[in-house]
């Protein structure tokens, strides 16, 4: 029922306990989310059907997905609005790190 949430609240509290790094939690946020949205894409591309229940069952299209899914109302628009800081810092770092790869 609550599989997806669960597994995903538990990745990122490991990446905090083991890492302690603002920056660290916002790289596993931004890695578990492309993980799921490459997920989706096989699901939706490859045409075997075993795959595509596989993934249909066990995996969420992304993170906005798992917050759609179990919010609703002023939650929501603030859990979605903090997905978009989230990436937006993501961002932030990914575009330091190549002006800094450049040089």
């Amino acid at each position: 029922m609550y599989v997806d949430l669960i597994v995903v609240v538990i990745l990122l509290l490991i990446v905090i306990f083991c890492f302690r790094r603002f920056s660290s939690f916002v790289y596993a946020y931004a890695i578990i989310d492309i993980f799921l949205r490459l997920l989706h894409f096989i699901e939706v591309n490859v045409k075997v059907p075993e795959l595509q229940n596989l993934i249909n069952k066990y995996f969420p299209n992304s993170i906005e997905a798992i917050i759609t899914g179990y919010t609703g109302g002023i939650i929501e628009t603030i859990l979605l609005w903090g997905n978009a800081i989230m990436y937006a810092i993501f961002l932030t770092y990914i575009v330091r790190i190549f002006i800094h790869k450049k040089k």
